[in-house]
C-alpha cells in the first residue's frame, strides 16, 4: 500500500463510526483492554487472536455496526503489514545471517578480548547494544546468555555484574530503537519520521543503558548472588564453523541500515528541499525498506560468504529466518487493527477533548498508558501498539521531533516492571538460575529503571528541541 493510499484511507475514516458519548467510549476502551488482558493472561490465548477478539468487543460496546468494526480492523491490519511487516522480515534476515555466520560471536570475542575485570560490565553492555540493533530481543538474549554464563564461569565474575549490563543493552534497543517491532509499529501509527526517531532513540538509549546496566549492576550484585547453572551453557553457533567474518566488516554490516537512515535524517534537516538532488538520493537510500534491504543483501556476502556459506546455505538461512517471525508479524498486524478500531470509533477524539482540560504532558500521558497496558498484558509490543493507537490524534499537531519523542515515551513505558506475565521474566529466571524473588529484584527493577530513566531523558529533550 502506498503512502497516498494510506492517507486516503485515513481521510475516509476521520468521522467516527459510532455516535457514542465519552462515557460509553471510555467504557468500551476499558472493556476492550480488559478482554485483551484476560485472554492473554488467564486463558493464555495467542496475542493475535486476543487482539482480534478485543477489537470486536471494543467496537460492540461502543455501539458501532459490527461490519464497520471488521472493516476498520482489517484496514488497520493491512496498513500495518504494509508499513511494518516487510521491515520486520528484512531485520529477521539480517539477524539470522549475523547469528548463523558467527558474526555475533566475532563481535563478542573481539570486545571481550580487550576487556579486563573493571571494564567487563561496560564491554557487555556495548556487545549487547551492537548485537541488539538487528535482532529481536528473545534472539539476542539466546545469543548473549551463553556468553554471559561462560564469561562468569571462566573468569570468576559475578553473574549480576556482567549479566545485568547485557540484559540492559538488549532491552533498551528492543524498546527504543527501530527496526524493532514495537518502535516500528509506533512510528507507523503516529506517522513519525523514522530517521529522527532513530537518532533520538540512540541518543537516549546510550545513557539509559549505562544507568540501568553497569551502574545498577553494582546494586543488583549486592542484592542477589547466584552461581551460573552449568546445564544451561549451550554450544555457540560458530563452534561448528571453520571460519567466520571479521570484526570490522561485521560491525559495518550491522550498522549499515542505521547509518543510511541517519544520513537521510541529517540531509532532511540541513538541505530541507524536496527538489534538491542530494536530498532525493538520501530519501531513497535512507528509506527504511531500502536501508534494511541493502543491509540484508550486503550481509549475504560480508557475513554468509565470509563464513564459507554456499548459495544453498545462504538461501536456507534466509528461509529459516522468516518462519519464527510469523507469530510476531500477526501480533503486530492485529495490533494495527486494534489501533485503527480505537481511532475509527472516536476514542482518539475523545482523548483529545478530555486532555484539553488536563495539565499533563502528552509525552507523560503516552508513557502512563503504555505502562498500564504493559503491567496488565506483560507484552511490550502490545503495550506499544495500543498506546500508540490511543495517542495518534495528539501527534497531529506536534513537530517532527516531538512526534519522535512521543514514540520513545511509549517505548519507555512499554518496558516498565516486567513480571510474571512476561515471557522474558521466566527466560531470565531460568537461564540465570534465580528464584522469582531474585528475578524481581534484578530483572524487574532493571526494566523499571530503563522505563523511568528513558522517560526522564525524553522529557529533558522535549525542553530543548
Amino acid at each position: 500500500m502506498t503512502r497516498l493510499s494510506v492517507e486516503m484511507l485515513a481521510a475516509d475514516t476521520v468521522d467516527p463510526i459510532t455516535s457514542a458519548g465519552h462515557a460509553q467510549l471510555g467504557i468500551a476502551v476499558l472493556v476492550g483492554i480488559a478482554v485483551l488482558v484476560l485472554l492473554i493472561t488467564k486463558t493464555k490465548l495467542h496475542a493475535f487472536l486476543s487482539l482480534t477478539i478485543g477489537s470486536l468487543a471494543l467496537g460492540a460496546v461502543a455501539g458501532a455496526p459490527l461490519d464497520k468494526v471488521i472493516t476498520s480492523f482489517s484496514a488497520g491490519l493491512g496498513t500495518t503489514v504494509a508499513g511494518v511487516g516487510v521491515l520486520i522480515a528484512l531485520g529477521a534476515i539480517l539477524g539470522k545471517l549475523l547469528a548463523d555466520s558467527g558474526g555475533a560471536d566475532q563481535i563478542v570475542d573481539t570486545i571481550l578480548a580487550r576487556a579486563n575485570n573493571r571494564t567487563m560490565p561496560w564491554a557487555m553492555v556495548l556487545i549487547a547494544g551492537i548485537i541488539g540493533l538487528p535482532l529481536f530481543f528473545e534472539v539476542g538474549m539466546v545469543l548473549m546468555i551463553p556468553v554471559v554464563l561462560l564469561v562468569a564461569k571462566r573468569g570468576n565474575f559475578s553473574l549480576m555484574r556482567i549479566g545485568i549490563p547485557a540484559l540492559a543493552g538488549l532491552s533498551v534497543m528492543h524498546g527504543l530503537v527501530p527496526p524493532h517491532p514495537g518502535p516500528l509499529a509506533a512510528i507507523d501509527a503516529v506517522h513519525a519520521d523514522l530517521g529522527i526517531t532513530l537518532a533520538l532513540g540512540v541518543l537516549i538509549a546510550i545513557p539509559t543503558a549505562i544507568i540501568a546496566g553497569p551502574v545498577f549492576s553494582r546494586v543488583a550484585d549486592r542484592w542477589v548472588s547466584v552461581t551460573p547453572p552449568d546445564r544451561l551453557i549451550p554450544t555457540r553457533p560458530s563452534e561448528e564453523l571453520e571460519r567466520r567474518p571479521g570484526f570490522g566488516v561485521t560491525v559495518l554490516t550491522v550498522l549499515l541500515p542505521v547509518v543510511l537512515m541517519l544520513i537521510k535524517a541529517l540531509v532532511d534537516i540541513v538541505v530541507d528541499d524536496p527538489e534538491n538532488g542530494v536530498q532525493r538520493v538520501a530519501d531513497v537510500i535512507g528509506n527504511p525498506l531500502i536501508a534494511l534491504l541493502a543491509a540484508a543483501i550486503v550481509g549475504m556476502f560480508t557475513l554468509g560468504r565470509a563464513a564459507g556459506f554456499t548459495r544453498d546455505r545462504i538461501s536456507s538461512t534466509v528461509e529459516h529466518s522468516l518462519a519464527p517471525i510469523a507469530g510476531m508479524l500477526l501480533i503486530v498486524a492485529a495490533g494495527g487493527g486494534f489501533k485503527q478500531t480505537l481511532i475509527d470509533i472516536g476514542v482518539g477524539k475523545m482523548i483529545m477533548d478530555i486532555s484539553e482540560d488536563w495539565n499533563v504532558s502528552a509525552l507523560l500521558l503516552a508513557w502512563l498508558i503504555a505502562v498500564a497496558i504493559r503491567l496488565a498484558t506483560g507484552s511490550a509490543t502490545v503495550a506499544t501498539i495500543s498506546a500508540a493507537g490511543l495517542m495518534t490524534p495528539l501527534a497531529a499537531d506536534m513537530s517532527s521531533a516531538h512526534v519522535a519523542l512521543l514514540v520513545l515515551s511509549i517505548g519507555a513505558g512499554s518496558l516498565f516492571f516486567s513480571h510474571v506475565n512476561d515471557a522474558g521474566f521466566w527466560l531470565v529466571k531460568e537461564y540465570f538460575g534465580m528464584s522469582v524473588g531474585q528475578t524481581v529484584r534484578t530483572w524487574s527493577v532493571m526494566e523499571t529503571i530503563i522505563s523511568v530513566v528513558g522517560l526522564g531523558f525524553v522529557l529533558l529533550l522535549s525542553l530543548v528541541i
